[in-house]
């Protein structure tokens, strides 16, 4: 039997913007192929225009790398201080590179910065190789890993965004990898970076490279750090920008701008639209624990409850209403449990619509009691009611 636990009513406005449409499209016009303007909170869109038309993404491929490494390095296949020897092939790449030579080696963290602050081919190829063995085999990760995010109109044939027909993406997909990129905090510390050198080469012949970001938004708009520019002959110029006021953090997408100018351009113009216009409220963070639950037949006798993710719901200005939030829970579960194992949901409402769920999970995994135990423990509450009769 499930019940309802009714929480506190919170005070502030919610205009819930649900994918696709956000605004009308006369309020903003964008100089680009595509666009889309995203709440990397909640995941709504908030602008958007040819969002799904299937384009090709050139540098802006490296932000699925940059997350797989990120992945990578929080599950522990990885670690930033790993030394990686470079290959002929990785070294090979041409495009945007640190030039780096064969056999020279470098680690994780220098290749990331590489990546993302250089948009060096030869570093993300590296990066592909330690992590999946080749690039083929990267390539795939990059493409489950896709699917598992919901591009639906997503194919990757390399890891660093050299062009290739086969090699394509949305706007709106990008916007989704970047959301889910920018939940790693530790990638700002190399995004924000503007310059930085680094040394190339083998012993006896090291010669130093500057590494320059090529986001001029990190210099020119308040809140700016991250994330990743692109640009190819054919896709011309692409961008996923980011910036973050108060609690609030947007993603701007642009793709297939006409000069390098106008991208940073267009994507400060949707920056500024939607900070002016939206605030993001915090509903719940993933690590609080929000109600115990109790369980049956487990070797303990409760369970933590707490969100799987960090949850907002985004605010229009000016709009204030009141929001509700309803936890629906079980009575009790049954051992066993799983953490993680979803058990419940998270219900934010306006005006009876439900503008924004989020999964309850187990914190911790319940194993089921053994039958000693349970003897044990029908004992013990048999006495304490006798006791207490």
């Amino acid at each position: 039997m499930r019940t309802r636990l009714l929480c506190a009513v919170m005070l502030l406005a919610i205009l819930f913007v649900a994918y696709p449409n956000a605004v009308c499209a006369e309020e903003i016009k964008v100089d680009a192929q595509g666009a889309v303007l995203m709440d990397a909170g909640s995941g709504a869109v908030l602008f958007e225009q040819n969002a799904h038309e299937k384009m090709y993404p050139a540098s802006i491929t490296k932000i699925m790398t940059t997350l797989i490494a990120m992945e990578s390095l929080e599950n522990g296949k990885i670690a930033l201080d790993d030394r990686v020897v470079i290959s002929r092939n990785a070294a090979g790449m041409g495009g945007s590179q640190i030039y780096m030579e064969p056999e020279e080696v470098k680690t994780v963290e220098q290749l990331l910065k590489a990546v993302v602050v250089a948009s060096g081919n030869d570093a993300s190829v590296a990066l592909a190789e330690h992590i999946a063995g080749t690039e083929e085999a990267f390539v795939q990760m990059m493409n489950q890993r896709a699917k598992e995010l919901g591009m639906q109109n997503t194919n990757f044939v390399n890891c660093h965004g050299l062009h290739h027909e086969d090699h394509y993406t949305t706007a709106y997909d990008v916007a989704l990898m970047s959301r889910e990129l920018v939940k790693h905090s530790k990638v700002f510390d190399w995004t924000t970076i503007w310059m930085e050198d680094i040394e190339v080469g083998r012993e006896g012949r090291f010669k130093t490279f500057t590494m320059v970001n090529t986001n001029k938004l990190l210099r020119r708009y308040e809140g700016a750090d991250g994330l990743k520019t692109g640009s190819t002959s054919v896709a011309k110029y692409c961008m996923s920008a980011t910036a973050v006021r108060g609690n609030m953090r947007l993603i701007a997408v642009v793709m297939g701008s006409p000069t390098s100018e106008v991208r940073f351009r267009e994507a400060e113009k949707m920056l500024k639209y939607g900070f002016a216009r939206y605030n993001s409220v915090p509903i719940a963070k993933k690590d609080e624990v929000l109600q115990r639950l109790k369980v049956n037949k487990g070797r303990e006798r409760w369970v933590n409850v707490k969100p799987a993710e960090d949850m907002k719901v985004l605010v229009l200005k000016g709009e204030e209403g009141n929001l509700e939030q309803e936890m629906i829970l079980p009575s009790d579960i049954t051992a066993p449990v799983a953490g993680g194992e979803k058990v419940g949901e998270l219900i934010v409402k306006q005006n009876g619509e439900i503008v924004g769920i989020v999964d309850l999970v187990a914190e911790e995994t319940v194993d089921k009691a053994g039958i000693l135990l349970m003897l044990k423990r029908v004992l013990l509450d048999w006495i304490t009611q006798a006791e207490q009769s």
